[in-house]
């Protein structure tokens, strides 16, 4: 028998941190290699954890709703002797063919006062701000405070309740919602520090249902966006009858040729994509201020889960990709969201965001920008109306298929020409629609 260290695993490039959701076996409990034993939260995704061995979980180090860095101990387990006999065989052969790194081990330092982005971006770790305060700040914390100016001694002051006193995301943002009221106030040895009042408004009675995880993480994020981005909506109306024409014309060759689904979703992000490559200020984010021209162009959908929450997976690239090859993605990124099976990576790194509000029977919508993004499509009902069409010969009343359109944009770095400009383009590409296209 041997012990091994049981370590948070790597869930994406980009993620150094994760939130325990649940443990699915006890301490005592047997388990197997591959079998499930934990449940983890990132930015957006649930991943489920697997043991790496056959054993016995001897301990749990990371209890559930618990923050960690990725490659911390979170458990311990006492694998089998035929497992730890595989596992000295396979170490022995690393050994032989692979050079051992330098092993450092990083101190935490204590951070003084500071707004400086390289300042507080210099570590991944969490720490302490003072030997009498028992407040730890994550490397999320950090940036929201940076983004929002706020110093270590203003997060002191903010009422946390995290595991073992931590701060959390959502408590920031109430905080900041509820107007910073610990801003400016002054340290005092013997004060529990400012407290807001206690309007006793009256939220009436009723059953209470407990947010889940990632409706308090969309609530966060809602809030956020609006207190972070001015919003301004506008709106058009656009003609889709020769692409509903061609669509319902092409929806069964379409999936007898390539054995993909053909909705409107790939056909919306195809031209959607070629609106943002004409309006490249549209693909943009804020930093400070400084205006982020982003590379790439990658369309998020706005897709609802069984659950009722929100996910935005992502078409990476979308203005490189035929329809083919976006249908394909499409449908197969709406499958992993209705199973819950999306992936870190699937669901980050979208540039401009498009909400069909349409699936639901809304007319039109006003959505709510997805940061860091600043700006957002809404995509009503499709609805057949008698419409006036222009000809040569003169005036005629015709059913046609009609959308309206909205885009919510930031008005910090969008403005009414150039956010209407593209609104417009969209639907231009819409309404152009080729019915002689092939497939």
């Amino acid at each position: 028998m041997s012990s091994i260290e049981f370590k948070l695993p790597k869930m994406g490039e980009s993620i150094t941190e994760g939130t325990i959701i649940n443990w699915l076996v006890n301490e005592g409990d047997t388990i197997e290699k591959d079998q499930v034993i934990l449940e983890v939260a990132t930015d957006k995704v649930d991943s489920e954890v697997a043991s790496p061995v056959n054993g016995t979980l001897v301990s749990i180090e990371a209890q559930a709703d618990e923050v960690v860095q990725v490659g911390t101990v979170i458990a311990h387990i006492e694998a089998s002797d035929d497992q730890s006999v595989k596992e000295k065989n396979a170490s022995a052969e690393a050994k032989k063919t692979t050079p051992e790194p330098t092993k450092t081990s990083p101190t935490p330092k204590k951070k003084s006062v500071s707004t400086s982005k390289s300042a507080s971006t210099s570590t991944s770790k969490s720490y302490t701000l003072n030997k009498n305060q028992n407040t730890y700040i994550s490397p999320l914390i950090q940036n929201i405070a940076i983004d929002y100016h706020i110093s270590y001694e203003e997060l002191a002051r903010i009422p946390a309740t995290g595991h073992d006193g931590r701060l959390r995301k959502s408590d920031v943002f109430k905080y900041v919602e509820e107007g910073r009221p610990a801003q400016f106030a002054q340290p005092a040895p013997e004060a529990s520090g400012f407290q807001v009042p206690d309007l006793k408004l009256d939220k009436g009675k009723g059953e209470i249902v407990k947010m889940d995880r990632m409706r308090q993480m969309i609530a966060d994020h809602m809030v956020y966006s609006k207190h972070t981005s001015p919003h301004v909506t506008a709106y058009v109306e656009a003609d889709l009858t020769e692409m509903v024409n061609w669509r319902n014309a092409h929806k069964k060759p379409f999936q007898d040729k390539y054995g993909e689904r053909l909705t409107f979703t790939p056909l919306f992000v195809e031209a959607v994509a070629k609106a943002v490559k004409d309006f490249p200020m549209i693909n943009v984010s804020v930093d400070g201020k400084n205006i982020i021209k982003k590379e790439n162009i990658n369309i998020g959908m706005a897709t609802a889960l069984p659950s009722g929450n929100l996910i935005v997976p992502v078409v990476k690239n979308a203005d490189t990709k035929d329809l083919k090859t976006i249908a394909a993605e499409v449908n197969a990124l709406a499958e992993k969201a209705r199973n819950n099976k999306l992936k870190h990576e699937e669901t980050s790194g979208s540039t401009f965001t498009i909400s069909n509000v349409g699936t639901f029977g809304s007319l039109m919508g006003t959505p709510i920008i997805n940061q860091p993004e600043v700006a957002i499509l809404a995509t009503g009902i499709i609805k057949k109306r008698a419409e006036v069409i222009e000809y040569e010969a003169g005036d005629k009343i015709e059913i046609r298929s009609m959308m309206y359109l909205s885009l919510s944009f930031d008005h910090r770095v969008v403005d009414g020409f150039l956010g209407g400009s593209f609104l417009r383009r969209v639907a231009d590409y819409f309404e152009d629609f080729n019915e002689e296209r092939k497939i």
